[in-house]
């Protein structure tokens, strides 16, 4: 019996076009004028301190940071510091109604079914946990943060590395047989694997991918049973 859905965002319950099309590039836009004007700020400087010690450059000023981040955005790198602060960005992108998180047609309603049969449901996402909370919370099927029992972000782990998924089992608190982790990544479904978690891989082009994993085009063709 599946006791809780562990799911990934990009590619999984939301397109990836969304988050590369829309959201990178309002937060590499706003990047200099965001750290110019919160530079003092101590979360923003908490995050700075983060960067320069996982860059192993010095980040004097707003402008030196914002090529680093910028940088970091075309390299598609999953370092915490630049997902934090391109949740505070995104924060006021979505409150000032400049978009709303793209969801599939049927990753509301399935979310719904399953929190109606009891299934806990969580996400795990290279993007921050607020970042998260916001895409849930300003989703093109209104707020459904509701559903959702707890978020996980690289805080905890590579997605791609078995330790994470122990962790997420850990916190969770339930036997990770009874665990269900969906995502298009095979690699991140292999190290949940690993840990003991039940898999499904999302296909949703439709392109016929072949995986170890059991395959679905769409939420509504997971089975719970597997």
């Amino acid at each position: 019996m599946i006791n809780a859905i562990i799911t990934d965002i990009e590619g999984t319950t939301s397109s990836i076009a969304f988050v590369k099309e829309v959201l990178f590039p309002y937060a590499a836009k706003r990047f200099p004028d965001f750290l110019g004007d919160h530079w003092d700020h101590p979360c923003v400087q908490e995050q700075i301190k983060a960067a320069e010690k996982e860059s192993g450059e010095m980040l004097g000023s707003a402008d030196k940071a914002a090529a680093l981040f910028l940088r970091w955005i075309e390299e598609d790198r999953k370092a915490t510091p630049l997902k934090t602060l391109q949740g505070m960005i995104w924060k006021a992108g979505y409150e000032n109604g400049d978009y709303t998180a793209h969801m599939y047609p049927d990753t509301a309603p399935a979310l719904k079914k399953w929190h109606q049969k009891g299934i806990a449901l969580y996400v795990y996402s290279s993007g921050s946990i607020a970042a998260q909370q916001l895409f849930f919370g300003y989703s093109d099927a209104g707020d459904l943060t509701g559903l959702l029992s707890g978020y996980f972000d690289t805080t905890t782990g590579p997605k791609q590395e078995t330790d994470s998924y122990r962790a997420i089992q850990q916190a969770i608190d339930k036997p990770a047989n009874t665990l269900l982790f969906l995502s298009d990544i095979e690699a991140e479904l292999d190290a949940a694997a690993e840990a003991g978690f039940n898999t499904c891989l999302l296909d949703r082009q439709q392109a016929g991918l072949e995986s170890r994993h059991p395959v679905a085009s769409n939420f509504n063709h997971i089975n719970l049973a597997d």
